[in-house]
């Protein structure tokens, strides 16, 4: 897990995934995603609005919910969703943050619904050769073998 604290600002805007080995993501029926974070409160916990946000039969469509900060650090949260989804909650961590070339490595632990997995989150669409390799190092490094497909 990164061990620096991240100031939630620089996880607010849009995020596109660019690696995954998430299902959801892999299907194909579900494109143009992205994971929008606007830092707001609820229930007096300072947090992160989350939206994410995607293509469905031509349809954009979105999945609503909060994610509450686990430590000081800001590198560990809990997702609630909102309305329906409100029954559901997931936990993820941020396992690497660069914030010079916008680009973060995050792993969502399993659900009743969901498996464990990892999505390479980036501020631009299209990463040039240089930083997936960048990237790629990284996830060795943090002995990451799960094999990710670029979306």
């Amino acid at each position: 897990m990164y061990q620096q604290a991240i100031n939630l600002k620089n996880l607010e805007g849009k995020w596109y995934i660019i690696l995954s080995n998430f299902p959801m993501w892999l299907k194909g029926d579900k494109t143009n995603t992205t994971f929008n974070y606007k830092i707001s409160t609820k229930d007096g916990m300072k947090g992160l609005t989350d939206e994410v946000i995607y293509t469905q039969n031509r349809r954009q469509k979105s999945i609503k919910g909060f994610d509450i900060p686990l430590n000081e650090l800001n590198n560990s949260f809990k997702w609630r969703g909102y309305g329906l989804l409100s029954l559901l909650s997931s936990k993820w961590q941020i396992l690497h943050l660069d914030t010079t070339k916008n680009w973060a490595i995050i792993y969502f632990e399993r659900t009743l619904f969901t498996p464990k997995g990892y999505d390479i989150i980036a501020r631009e669409k299209q990463l040039n050769e240089a930083t997936l390799k960048e990237i790629n190092n990284k996830l060795r490094g943090l002995g990451i073998n799960e094999n990710l497909k670029k979306l």
